[in-house]
């Protein structure tokens, strides 16, 4: 598959901490791509340069071949093309799911108020949230309000999805639900998604690939199928972070069993 996304000899952090350093990956056209790594090394750091939220001290984010950072329109015009979702869903808390979702539609395009509603009620279908449209997100389940977070994120028919950590919070039965609903997304719309989480279960169910950051070396570790990793890795780090406990949110796997 062809990359959508490339990082190029990436050097970066916060202020004058060193994060990632020497930073060189791709993102597949239509794959899950898993960014994964113990707490504190880097991998929602390295989401943000993704998005164009933080400017490389070094290096490139390449964009369909285009530098993001090149000019202010080459990163409006990429941005465009993505979706995101965070932790909390970030959802507006006075504003209903459907105006929630109807944001991006109203900051990028140039639709009707009454087409604009339709978009948005119809990613809400897609998610399964049709009937809470007019609800507030306060009035929801957290699993409702990471959907609706979903919805908004696809308002712009997205080459590429993002989420940070997104079972964070959720129960087990919630999180496989949300999973599932990634896998449908994929594969139905030929999405690309990438994902930065811890839960081994979401790993092995959704992902077709995996990247590994780790802390010390501020970098990439390993690459590879989260099976490969698991199974095939020489080193103690890689082996130690997919070697851990399924049992106790046990799943079936689509793709790597």
């Amino acid at each position: 598959m062809a990359p959508v996304l490339k990082v190029e000899n990436l050097k970066g952090g916060w202020d004058e901490l060193l994060v990632l350093d020497d930073i060189n990956c791709q993102v597949r056209k239509g794959e899950v791509l898993a960014i994964v790594g113990k707490s504190g090394c880097g991998k929602s750091t390295l989401m943000h340069y993704l998005l164009g939220l933080l400017k490389p001290w070094k290096g490139t984010i390449l964009f369909r071949d285009e530098d993001i950072w090149s000019s202010p329109e080459s990163l409006r015009r990429a941005r465009k093309r993505w979706g995101v979702t965070f932790q909390s869903g970030a959802l507006l808390g006075n504003l209903t799911l459907l105006e929630n979702v109807m944001l991006p539609l109203k900051e990028y395009t140039d639709l009707s108020d009454h087409d604009t509603r339709t978009v948005a009620y119809s990613k809400l279908d897609t998610v399964g949230l049709a009937d809470f449209a007019d609800s507030n997100p306060l009035e929801v389940s957290g699993g409702m309000q990471k959907r609706a977070g979903l919805a908004r994120a696809m308002a712009l028919d997205p080459e590429v999805l993002f989420f940070d950590e997104p079972s964070a919070g959720l129960d087990p039965v919630t999180s496989s639900s949300l999973d599932q609903l990634l896998i449908t997304i994929n594969s139905t719309l030929g999405t690309t998604v990438v994902i930065v989480t811890h839960e081994l279960a979401s790993i092995f169910a959704i992902s077709d690939r995996v990247i590994m950051l780790d802390a010390d070396v501020h970098g990439i570790i390993a690459m590879g199928t989260a099976a490969e990793l698991r199974d095939k890795s020489s080193d103690e780090r890689v082996r130690a972070f997919f070697g851990r406990n399924l049992a106790a949110n046990q799943r079936s796997y689509r793709k790597c069993q």
